[in-house]
């Protein structure tokens, strides 16, 4: 998938997130991680501190300058826990996912965010799930704390790619989502993240306002399945998400581009 972000940046483009839109990112972090960390010290079920994360989600996608469309909502009315699991493209992911998943959630993120400041508190305090891929044993033990949160009704988030696309196409997907769904017995909702790299790739600080879309898709039951179909099941999690991408303008953009670069080289 091609990006629609120029390369570099504009001048003006650079200059307005610079002084404007990052410093208020990061000032509604601040503002919004301290008052989770003082609000944790009552809020026993985590209900305050998720509208927080909301608030501070939806701050900052109004904060990026970008358009956020919801495709599908009526797919996350869904009974009982589930595992939702979406493409990785951008840091900015995870704002607009909270922005738009109406319920509170547990997260199974990367033990390395645990070590950055306010969010790494906000993560320990707030009950999320840290993973560490890079220690078998660590991994096998937070998937089994996952797995008690979705038994106790709780919804569980997870990138299975672990880690944000570095050209915008989708990763290879590890087995974490598949394996808490099957585990628990709870059905796997496809989130496809379109547009979100463009405003905000691996590696960059500037913010590139496009449009941006959440597509969910329908639910994956897990019913009947067992560990056996772990890897059958995340073959098809990652093809269910690449066709929602398709289906929702991921290459149709990619194709005009194209198109746009071709007819510039003619002229």
């Amino acid at each position: 998938m091609r990006s629609r972000r120029p390369n570099p940046l504009p001048l003006g483009r650079r200059l307005m997130s610079n002084l404007v839109q990052a410093p208020f990112f990061g000032l509604a972090t601040v503002v919004c991680g301290s008052v989770s960390l003082l609000v944790s010290l009552v809020d026993k079920s985590g209900r305050v501190q998720h509208r927080i994360a909301q608030t501070w989600a939806r701050i900052s996608v109004w904060a990026s300058g970008a358009r956020l469309t919801v495709v599908g909502a009526e797919n996350l009315r869904t009974e009982g826990p589930v595992v939702f699991a979406a493409n990785h493209t951008s840091y900015m992911d995870t704002p607009v996912v909270f922005s738009s998943l109406p319920n509170q959630f547990r997260i199974l993120a990367k033990i390395e965010l645990w070590k950055v400041p306010f969010i790494g508190w906000y993560l320990n305090r707030s009950g999320q799930i840290p993973i560490d891929t890079a220690n078998p044993r660590a991994t096998v033990s937070s998937l089994s704390v996952g797995v008690k949160a979705l038994k106790a009704g709780m919804p569980i988030f997870v990138f299975p790619e672990g880690g944000r696309t570095p050209d915008g196409e989708v990763q290879t997907f590890m087995n974490g989502a598949t394996f808490l769904a099957i585990r628990a017995q709870v059905p796997l909702v496809p989130l496809a993240l379109i547009g979100v790299y463009d405003l905000l790739p691996i590696h960059t600080h500037h913010f590139y306002p496009t449009p941006m879309k959440l597509v969910v898709g329908e639910a994956i039951s897990t019913e009947g399945r067992t560990m056996r179909d772990v890897d059958a099941l995340t073959a098809e999690l990652k093809d269910v998400i690449e066709r929602l991408i398709r289906e929702n303008g991921g290459e149709r953009n990619a194709a005009m581009d194209a198109g746009a670069r071709e007819m510039v080289a003619q002229g």
